[in-house]
């Protein structure tokens, strides 16, 4: 089930500096994680390009509505599922090697997306981007673990939740203008991603010095292939049920069979190898569970709500994609500005349980006013609703990875934070197909009532599977479809405010700890000797009997930067 190997010191790695990575002024930080933030925003930002320009994509391609879902889906599933196996594998090996992967994995499907001579070609493409996009999304999370201390990674971890709001809601936004401008064309949705990759390789190879330790590990291919196939038919239901199949079909059954049947299977391995992908030893901490629940639950409305603003404003006020991308900026921007903002004070103070709880309120009374919204309310109003939404995601959504990483041992970071944003993101897709599948229902009972009410036939709009053109509609029926969208979408965000209710009443049960001033290996572990005292700033070192350097009395003599991990 799993193959034994083990990690050496890289050779080109630089010598321990005589600072510790706790030690680190700003400067030096933003700098170490540039090519990882440059990195994340050109993966991010590649898994919702495509938004809109995928009618003229599957128009060139001649693809089917079928293909037309698979783009999409391909890329999430891929991204999420290998989430957990990226974070396992930065436990076990070189982490900025790993990074580097990722990042290659990611600029060679891009490159062969933009080739694609047909539907299944772009879907298997967009699979293997996933692939690197889900590295790059859990592996600048380990990265910046690695060399900043809990206490200073609230701030750091703002840069992320901004680049991550700024990517997934300028994606579509980019998309649309490139498809728009005729000397471009959909392909360049793909190409216009490889310089910035190109840009933040060099940026992680310059600048990005990560711990290297020595260790002995045993790679678990069983686990990664079972937990790995088991998301991925529970992802597949989630994204497919209702459109390609019914929710009570054979289909449903045999995917959801499956996908508990593999992950159960999964969950028996995993107590027995050495180094399992997801260590079940995670879930005997109360905090890490707890967060794994509430990232779910954020998750959901993270990612449901960009989504149900763009229908809202194309299909329920009749604007263009480009036009609904600019009205988004006000979610964006709050989310961005509390990402950062609230991360220094995190830092500061060390105190983040009044962060996230005030970042629940917000949410939730975000989602309230976002459920008063009508097909005539004012793009100002909506924006004014979107932002205490953007405030308190920005608030939350991160900070939950901090936390998760504070009360997990060093050895376990990559794990601890890939559980938390795989589950969150498995909250995002569950939260994008559920509430859609709640539109769907909704709209179709608001259209059929608004036909009969107009005198007009009932199968005006066909089987209403299909997303309206409101451009070819006559007026009566398109007034009708954007008077059930625009009262369908404000429905739907208020079913979402429970799943905040209870994200925040969990968050009230996390007991608020210190957060960690700076990163060392647990002293209960195997990996490496009992770390110095408290208010030693350096690193303790991973395997040190291995270099010679064993015994206590040699340890002492040394100074704090020679008991660094090296860095590569």
């Amino acid at each position: 089930m799993s193959t034994a190997t083990t990690t050496t010191r890289d050779e080109g790695a630089a010598k321990p500096g005589p600072s510790s990575p706790s030690a680190m002024a700003h400067r030096q930080t933003m700098r170490a994680i540039s090519g990882l933030l440059l990195g994340l925003f050109v993966s991010m930002l590649s898994s919702t390009i495509v938004t809109n320009a995928l009618p003229a994509i599957m128009s060139d391609l001649h693809g089917s509505a079928t293909s037309y879902t698979w783009v999409v889906t391909a890329n999430l599933l891929a991204m999420t599922a290998s989430m957990p196996i990226w974070g396992k594998l930065a436990d076990l090996v070189n982490k900025k090697r790993l990074v580097q992967s990722a990042l290659g994995v990611f600029v060679l499907g891009s490159v062969l997306a933009g080739l694609s001579t047909s539907p299944g070609m772009l879907i298997a493409c967009r699979f293997i981007q996933g692939i690197g996009s889900g590295g790059m999304s859990s592996l600048v999370q380990v990265a910046m673990g690695a060399i900043i201390p809990a206490r200073d990674r609230g701030k750091y971890n703002g840069y992320v939740g901004a680049t991550f709001a700024v990517a997934t809601v300028t994606g579509p936004l980019v998309g649309g203008l490139v498809v728009d401008t005729p000397w471009l064309g959909w392909r360049w949705c793909f190409y216009l991603g490889l310089p910035i990759a190109a840009a933040a390789g060099v940026l992680i190879q310059r600048t990005l010095r990560l711990p290297i330790g020595v260790r002995e590990v045993s790679i678990d291919y069983a686990g990664a292939l079972l937990i790995s196939g088991g998301a991925s038919c529970l992802l597949v239901w989630i994204s497919l049920a209702g459109d390609a199949f019914g929710w009570a079909s054979a289909q449903t059954g045999g995917l959801i069979g499956g996908g508990v049947l593999l992950l159960a299977i999964a969950v028996a391995v995993e107590f027995r190898v050495r180094e399992p992908m997801i260590p079940p030893r995670l879930f005997r901490d109360r905090t890490l569970v707890l967060c794994v629940i509430a990232a779910f639950c954020v998750g959901t409305v993270m990612f449901s709500t960009p989504v149900m603003l763009s229908q809202y404003f194309q299909l329920g006020q009749g604007r263009s994609p480009v036009i609904s991308g600019l009205l988004a900026v006000p979610l964006v921007g709050a989310m961005a500005y509390s990402s950062i903002h609230v991360g220094r004070m995190i830092s500061r103070t060390g105190r983040w349980k009044r962060f996230l709880v005030l970042g629940s309120v917000l949410v939730i009374t975000g989602l309230l006013l976002l459920g008063l919204i009508g097909p005539m309310t004012t793009p100002v109003l909506v924006g004014l609703a979107m932002v205490p939404v953007g405030l308190g995601l920005g608030m939350v959504q991160q900070n939950l990875i901090v936390i998760a990483q504070n009360t997990a041992p060093l050895t376990d970071l990559g794990a601890a934070s890939a559980t938390v944003q795989f589950i969150r993101s498995l909250g995002g897709t569950t939260g994008v197909a559920v509430l859609g599948a709640l539109i769907a229902h909704r709209i179709t009972d608001l259209t059929a009532s608004g036909l009969a009410a107009n005198g007009l036939p009932a199968n005006t709009l066909g089987d209403g599977r299909d997303i309206p053109d409101l451009d070819t509609l006559g007026a009566p029926v398109a007034s009708v479809v954007r008077h059930a969208y625009g009262t369908a979408v404000p429905d739907a965000f208020l079913s979402a405010v429970p799943l905040i209710v209870v994200a925040g009443i969990i968050i009230l049960f996390i007991r608020e700890t210190t957060l960690r001033t700076t990163v060392r290996v647990d002293p209960t572990t195997e990996t490496g000797p009992r770390p110095g005292p408290p208010d030693e700033r350096a690193l303790a070192v991973s395997g040190r009997k291995q270099h010679g350097l064993h015994g206590p009395r040699h340890r002492r003599h040394q100074p704090a930067a020679d008991r660094s991990l090296s860095r590569d």
